[in-house]
């Protein structure tokens, strides 16, 4: 369960070939592994389950680690004869990585900040430079140094004091995402001594360049719920609680406001949000409250002079509307009206500037951006000729700027960043990605956006990308991606490592099923709650459109779908698994119905408004009819390559390990069901960037063997 989010693939090689030296291992010549049943009852609504593998949630029990070691020996020996097909395509994507790469430098207060990569190393450098680029380099921090003695390592965070001193940052060795929060000194490289654990990661400095406000996590449920303040060189256990967050539903989070004049504290629920601030410069001083939450509002607020700006869907605006108040009359009663709301028109974020507004919006699933002049002199858009492209505004930290960066990317076309000059109209590519193949050509590809038909009416859009010259014959392996949940949505988006799939001749597409935004905020709402069987039932649909257009055939069908989208993964196999020849389920939501019975795990508590709570009837019996460990049933299921990391703190391991060992009991089929547990890490993954690489080869021969494609 994730927002997150996560998402990254594509990888595998040339057009089908069918190596004939190269054979799987006998499908009953290595006996699979097989859980110990131990029955544990739950009774509910007069409802009783039954959970043979309940136990497997215990983490240090050594016949649980056991038990995951012998998944994993499993599939390694089920897959030793793709091993070298693993190691073409990790050197393959690898190789078309510009290696030795830099971000495109950013200026705030002072300061050019610039992120580098190394050649053969796999974490960032991260540099700034005083003033000018031509200036000394300032190493701020060498991950690939900091991570030496460690199996994982991720710098989630790092802001400097307003007097550029200082530096404080946050830090996870376990992929737990209790982030150690620690300070050194950028003038002297020392590290001080004061040492934060245990939190999410959000922090903010006050002006003063001593006092530092950040957020604290539960170790157990790993909500953000209280916000503390701590003063430069004073033991942590003494610092100063400033909130509280008593309502296990709702989530906290502290941030500086882009004027640099506010702490912000966010409380935020699925559905409803609240805000209080502080002078960033009066540190001792009380938070205010900024307007106080009503279930069913959600509001967002940004600081420019005299006003503060509100997105929100106050006034049942459920594309959402942006409004203004006085900094000191702040609550709901006083928002007033600055661009209305629109039936047809998603706003996303906005972008402020001294000059400009920028409007991120989203029309009939595309993006666009509203540049608009505070004096209202001039009003304009940025489109986009393309229908399967992902364009978004990117770091725009110098308030005084009259220049707009943005990210353009499209299914064919590499990353971009782009420099837009708000006064005189002219575009500057910044950068754009490089792929290290001489053969590379955006137009050898075909992209399209096509609409499936639903079972309930609605047409559900599918963005796709295949290589010239194939024929929509049923013949090609395609393989389709879904999501879906927590209105996240998933732009189409260019992926290196997706030509190795393209050029060997796979169709890859994306369902844009409801749960997500794609079409607006209705399309969220209904696929959540009581509505959440129409994201399933969506890319069921959308498979069997796609097969009946000549696009591919069952036998040649892939879908893959991580953490939510894991849970889609585990209901459509369950729904319709004659679809699809393989899957691949990525740290999957998938014992729905014992997780958010259980208020200790994390997460489970702020879920209710995306799943519902299984506490009511309602929810628990809609819930029954389609969690995926539930509805596993004595049928056939296909080819099955399911991963999770020991680590995880959004789904947690058991969850796809209990549903392997089901499904192991259950299933009447000879096909491949592999689970591979990453012993070292959690719902991210592995942390450097070539370790990655790695676990992707390995989703995509997987399915690539199910092809016979070996080359």
């Amino acid at each position: 369960m994730i927002k997150n989010s996560f998402l990254l693939f594509v990888s595998i090689m040339f057009v089908f070939s069918c190596n004939n030296e190269i054979k799987p291992p006998l499908k009953n010549s290595i006996i699979p592994p097989k859980a110990e049943k131990s029955p544990v009852s739950f009774k509910k609504f007069n409802d009783i389950r039954i959970d043979d593998y309940y136990w497997l949630k215990e983490r240090d029990n050594p016949e649980v680690i056991d038990y995951l070691e012998r998944e994993n020996d499993y599939y390694e020996k089920m897959t030793s004869h793709t091993l070298d097909l693993q190691d073409k395509l990790f050197n393959e994507i690898k190789n078309k990585i510009k290696e030795d790469d830099e971000s495109v430098p950013y200026f705030l207060n002072g300061y050019w900040y610039k992120t580098k990569y190394q050649e053969g190393l796999g974490y960032p450098i991260y540099t700034r430079y005083k003033d000018s680029l031509t200036n000394k380099e300032e190493i701020l921090f060498d991950c690939n140094e900091l991570a030496k003695k460690h199996d994982y390592f991720n710098l989630s965070n790092f802001q400097i004091s307003p007097d550029n001193k200082i530096v404080a940052y946050s830090t996870d060795i376990v992929s737990r995402r209790l982030y150690t929060i620690q300070f050194k000194n950028l003038e002297t490289g020392e590290i001080y001594n004061d040492k934060i654990i245990n939190s999410s990661g959000s922090f903010a400095w006050a002006n003063d360049n001593l006092t530092l406000f950040y957020t604290n996590r539960d170790v157990n449920t790993l909500r953000n719920d209280k916000i503390f303040k701590h003063t430069l060189n004073t033991d942590y256990e003494t610092d100063e609680l400033v909130y509280f967050e008593k309502d296990e539903t709702f989530y906290a989070n502290v941030s500086k406001s882009k004027s640099k004049k506010y702490i912000i504290i966010s409380s935020y629920s699925t559905l409803t949000s609240e805000f209080q601030f502080l002078p960033a410069d009066k540190p001792s001083d009380s938070f205010i409250l900024f307007s106080k939450r009503k279930r069913g509002v959600e509001y967002n607020i940004n600081h420019y002079k005299e006003h503060f700006y509100i997105i929100t869907n106050k006034d049942n605006a459920f594309n959402y509307k942006l409004m203004k108040t006085k900094i000191n009359n702040t609550s709901s009663a006083n928002w007033e009206d600055v661009i209305e709301h629109r039936e047809n028109i998603l706003i996303e974020g906005i972008d402020i500037f001294k000059d400009h507004l920028v409007v991120s919006e989203r029309v009939n699933g595309l993006n666009r951006i509203n540049i608009k002049k505070w004096d209202n002199s001039e009003n304009y858009f940025l489109n986009f000729d393309n229908e399967t492209f992902s364009a978004n505004t990117t770091t725009n930290l110098d308030f005084d700027s009259k220049k707009l960066r943005y990210s353009y990317n499209s299914l064919n076309e590499p990353y971009s960043v782009v420099e837009f000059d708000m006064i005189t109209k002219e575009k500057n590519i910044l950068k754009q990605h490089q792929v290290l193949d001489k053969n590379f050509d955006k137009n050898n590809y075909i992209t399209e956006r096509i609409w499936a038909n639903s079972r309930d009416g609605n047409s559900i859009p599918i963005s796709l990308i295949y290589k010239k010259g194939i024929k929509k014959d049923g013949s090609n392996p395609l393989l389709l991606y879904g999501y879906g949940s927590y209105g996240n949505t998933i732009d189409p988006s260019f992926s290196i490592s997706r030509l190795s799939l393209l050029e060997r001749g796979f169709i890859y597409a994306i369902s844009h099923v409801r749960g997500s935004e794609y079409l607006g905020r209705d399309w969220y709402e209904n696929g959540k709650l009581l509505n959440k069987k129409n994201t399933f039932f969506d890319f069921v649909d959308s498979t069997k459109f796609l097969i009946s257009q000549g696009y591919t055939s069952a036998e040649h069908s892939y879908a893959y779908g991580g953490s939510a989208g894991g849970l889609l993964m585990g209901a459509v196999i369950n729904i319709a698994p004659e679809l699809y020849n393989g899957v691949i389920a990525a740290v999957p939501f998938v014992d729905v119905i014992t997780t958010m019975l259980d208020e200790t795990i994390p997460l489970t508590t702020s879920e209710y408004d995306e799943w519902g709570n299984p506490n009511k009837k309602q929810y628990y019996n809609y819930m029954m009819s389609y969690s995926p460990y539930d509805n596993v049933l004595k049928m056939n299921y296909p080819n099955l390559l399911v991963t999770t990391g020991l680590h995880d703190s959004q789904v947690q391991y058991w969850e796809p390990a209990k549903w392997v060992a089901k499904l192991r009991d259950y299933k009447l089929d000879d096909n491949h069901l592999f689970l591979n547990t990453n012993m070292e890490t959690g719902h991210g993954g592995s942390s450097g960037r070539f370790e990655a690489i790695k676990d992707l080869a390995k989703e995509y021969a997987f399915i690539l063997d199910l092809e016979n494609i070996y080359n």
